[in-house]
């Protein structure tokens, strides 16, 4: 995986996101697939409004990054990063955050996800998922997406 990828990847998951019941329609068959990248850097901006509803900017650099994933189940790990983004879908509302981790994992089976790490992520987000709002990695969802966080830490339940 090259570095614009990855630099892509994390900047697009803080501007923006399918409902969960989407990404369940659209990952019950998905292939195994997994990808690594050591370091990355890179902005973007992209305009999807007639494919997926999508818009958003990001900016997104970091050291140390890979991603699993098959089927509705998912695992991440990521190095020291930074990003920040702004985002507005039909799917999940608008969004902007800021994020700075030490160092994050995180896994997820269908509608249970949990992340450990040390991470301040900043910002809020509303839409049809629910309202988020952050302050220094602590903060709560509530909606559809219901998760606590703490530092960085959180544990999230998405009913649909």
């Amino acid at each position: 995986m090259s570095s614009k990828e990855a630099a892509q990847r994390v900047g697009r998951d803080i501007c923006v996101s399918d409902p969960e019941y989407i990404k369940f329609v659209k990952n019950i068959d998905r292939p195994g697939n997994a990808i690594a990248a050591g370091t990355y850097a890179g902005t973007g901006a992209f305009d999807e409004l007639t494919k997926d509803a999508k818009a958003g900017a990001y900016a997104a650099a970091g050291v140390g990054y890979s991603h699993a994933e098959w089927s509705v189940f998912e695992a991440e790990a990521k190095g020291p990063n930074a990003s920040a983004g702004a985002g507005l879908s039909l799917g999940s509302g608008a969004q902007a955050m800021a994020r700075a981790e030490v160092a994050s994992a995180s896994a997820s089976a269908g509608p249970l996800e949990a992340k450990v790490g040390l991470g301040v992520d900043t910002g809020v987000s509303v839409g049809p998922r629910g309202l988020e709002a952050k302050v220094l990695g602590t903060g709560v969802t509530i909606g559809p997406t219901t998760s606590i966080s703490l530092l960085g830490n959180e544990l999230s339940f998405k009913l649909w």
